[in-house]
């Protein structure tokens, strides 16, 4: 049985995601981050969320070498900071951005709909992918509407509320 991968991955894109910006603090003390979509909850005690990291990810020492990461979720009109921490060169993606530390040292996106800031709990391998689970030592939210990632594009709710 052959297996096509772009049908497989039209097909997981029918899942329609928020957007996130993992981020965390490399050893050199230079922030590293970059879009992701791989978001989860996982438990709610003790408070653990994932995401999962391409192996290839030039970014994966340093997620994986940091004391913990946090994820900015994403509100629907930060569609360029998305573009940014996904297309960009990694030394430039925080131009301008002005990070916040969390209490773990990780930068928090400002602006974002919600932010968890997590300690790491336990990594996983995930075939292609590594996969990082933090336990939350903090969050924030506030209104608005989420960005979401729909069939390989940028979607909106129906009703444009959040």
């Amino acid at each position: 049985m052959s297996f096509d991968l772009r049908a497989f991955r039209d097909t997981l894109g029918c899942f329609a995601t928020g957007v996130c910006i993992a981020s965390a603090m490399g050893k050199d003390g230079r922030p590293v981050g970059l879009t992701v979509n791989s978001f989860t909850s996982v438990s709610l005690d003790p408070p653990l969320v994932l995401f999962c990291l391409d192996n290839r990810s030039e970014s994966l020492s340093s997620f994986l070498d940091a004391p913990g990461f946090a994820l900015s979720i994403l509100s629907a009109d930060q569609m360029a900071l998305s573009n940014s921490f996904a297309r960009d060169p990694a030394a430039t993606r925080w131009d301008g951005v002005g990070a916040v530390p969390g209490k773990g040292g990780a930068p928090l996106i400002p602006g974002a709909l919600a932010v968890l800031d997590c300690a790491h709990h336990a990594t996983y391998p995930g075939g292609d992918h590594t996969i990082l689970v933090g336990r939350v030592l903090g969050y924030a939210h506030q209104p608005g509407a989420p960005l979401l990632y729909y069939r390989g594009g940028y979607a909106a709710l129906a009703n444009g509320q959040g």
